[in-house]
């Protein structure tokens, strides 16, 4: 004899419809008040049965997708407001050590290019000030800084990549029609973009005497980096 639970079904009318893919289709674009709404629904004038599948699920679930890649999309914005005001001048990230020698070979290959093309470029060297690293780090805020390779490339604080993808750019053509005409290299540091430090003669130490007179002591230079260097104030002007 069969088991008592083989003879029982329910019947195929009882049971719970599938939503349709034209449902899932049909939801709208969202907006800022249906973000609003997922975060502080109105109670239905006519709750559903229970069982019963509601279209509002899966329009919630499209407008909360939408609200975190608008929150994601919001850091990167942020972050780049500082290359914003480079007057769209290229920015590189690089390294001119030769430490790891891919690297190094892939850094001056892009800086070839980026010079064969006469291009103004703000060459940020973070062998020579390590705040460049927190600087790259907040513009790539989606990877970790492990897997951040150099160099790297932005324009008006639009990521453009690393050497292949530069490379590829410039096969194409596409690099020249983006690069804006270098002006003449800066008289005070004839394009390294840094200086020594005045207060410090870029020793990044400075003699400091005791309160009483007698004595003193060598304490670091709060001026400039750990190399004794500053940024050309003819380059980089003070903010108003």
């Amino acid at each position: 004899m069969w088991p008592s639970w083989v003879k029982k079904r329910a019947p195929s009318s009882t049971s719970t419809p599938c939503p349709s893919i034209e449902l899932v289709a049909a939801a709208a674009t969202p907006s800022l008040k249906d973000i609003l709404s997922l975060l502080h629904p109105e109670p239905a004038a006519n709750p559903p049965q229970p069982g019963a599948p509601s279209p509002r699920v899966f329009h919630r679930l499209r407008v909360a997708a939408s609200a975190l890649r608008l929150l994601r999309a919001l850091q990167p914005a942020q972050a780049a407001a500082a290359a914003e005001q480079e007057g769209g001048r290229l920015v590189l990230y690089f390294t001119s050590l030769q430490a790891i020698r891919r690297t190094f070979e892939d850094c001056s290959a892009v800086r070839a290019i980026l010079r064969g093309l006469r291009a103004a470029v703000d060459e940020r060297d973070l062998s020579m000030d390590a705040s460049f690293a927190p600087e790259l780090a907040a513009l790539l805020p989606g990877r970790p800084r492990a897997d951040v390779t150099l160099p790297q490339l932005f324009v008006r604080g639009r990521h453009l990549g690393g050497a292949e993808e530069v490379r590829r750019l410039h096969e194409s053509g596409q690099l020249a029609r983006i690069v804006v005409p270098a002006p003449a290299p800066c008289a005070r540091c004839r394009g390294v973009r840094f200086v020594l430090c005045g207060s410090c003669s870029g020793s990044h130490k400075q003699f400091t005497l005791k309160i009483s007179g007698v004595g003193g002591r060598f304490r670091e230079c709060a001026d400039c980096n750990t190399n004794g260097l500053v940024r050309c104030p003819a380059c980089f002007p003070p903010a108003a």
